[in-house]
């Protein structure tokens, strides 16, 4: 039994030429057969390389992108500081008027939640009247007057927790219908 090549051989098919060697000028002279060269940009390496680089470039603008927003982020945070600071100074002792023995608790919102200061009698119709504020500061609620409220409203707008504007209009209240009205006698 002959060989698939034999018989196609003897069905007059050539034998297949061999490839012949390729070697370099700096071979031939050396007398040492060399490799082909591959061809500098092949389709395929350039689309390759293309798409490496764009990676390459996207992931180093994300890099700056981020690092940009952490010092963005880290001079926030110094500003703020610079304005605590700054507020602690305007916050003497001679400015705060909080009493030790003021026993009427009075409410309002700031961030979100339900906070106090407890006043006395004179100090709440002042503070209703706009004539006081509340500062938050250092975790302590402090009542000032209404000039010293507009001082640390400049150096740090986020410590203000109550500031009342008389001239402000009455906003409708929804509960001024007669049928929400709580009864005088109502006991809790």
């Amino acid at each position: 039994m002959s060989s698939l090549r034999d018989q196609l051989l003897g069905l007059g098919f050539k034998a297949a030429p061999k490839p012949e060697k390729k070697t370099s000028a700096k071979a031939q002279k050396a007398g040492k057969p060399g490799k082909p060269k591959k061809p500098a940009h092949s389709p395929k390496n350039s689309d390759d390389m293309d798409l490496a680089r764009a990676y390459a470039m996207r992931a180093q603008k994300e890099k700056q992108e981020q690092l940009q927003a952490e010092r963005e982020k880290q001079e926030q945070a110094r500003l703020r500081r610079e304005a605590r600071n700054k507020l602690a100074e305007l916050l003497s002792a001679d400015k705060v008027l909080n009493l030790a023995d003021a026993d009427i608790a009075r409410h309002f919102e700031y961030g979100g939640k339900i906070k106090r200061v407890y006043v006395s009698a004179e100090q709440l119709k002042a503070l209703n009247a706009g004539e006081l504020g509340v500062v938050q500061h250092n975790g302590r609620y402090l009542l000032v007057s209404a000039a010293t409220l507009a001082e640390a409203e400049a150096i740090f707008a986020d410590a203000i927790a109550l500031k009342i504007d008389p001239d402000a209009p009455v906003e409708d209240d929804p509960y001024s219908d007669p049928k929400y009205q709580v009864p005088d006698d109502l006991v809790w």
